[in-house]
């Protein structure tokens, strides 16, 4: 398959080694930059907004929260549900 326009993983850092999930996530960014769309499921909440542009908050099946990476990193129900802060 050659230029694909969309990725789409589910969590791919589920039970791997720290240094793993450091190389997965870097080669999710270059295949973004590369112009491929990423869409990444992610519970390690930190990780998935420092790549992406967008989140979406997922609760029960429903989407809570929407904005950008920035907005989620900032809002405070955010840092303490997912981010443990």
């Amino acid at each position: 398959m050659t230029l694909p326009k969309l990725l789409m993983l589910d969590e791919p850092s589920l039970g791997l080694a720290p240094l793993i999930v450091k190389d997965i996530f870097h080669t999710i960014a270059e295949i973004n930059r590369a112009g491929t769309t990423v869409l990444l499921v992610e519970q390690n909440t930190r990780q998935a907004l420092a790549l992406s542009r967008r989140g979406y908050v997922v609760e029960n099946g429903s989407v809570a929260l929407v904005g950008s990476s920035e907005e989620l990193l900032g809002n405070e129900h955010v840092r303490r549900a997912y981010l443990g802060l």
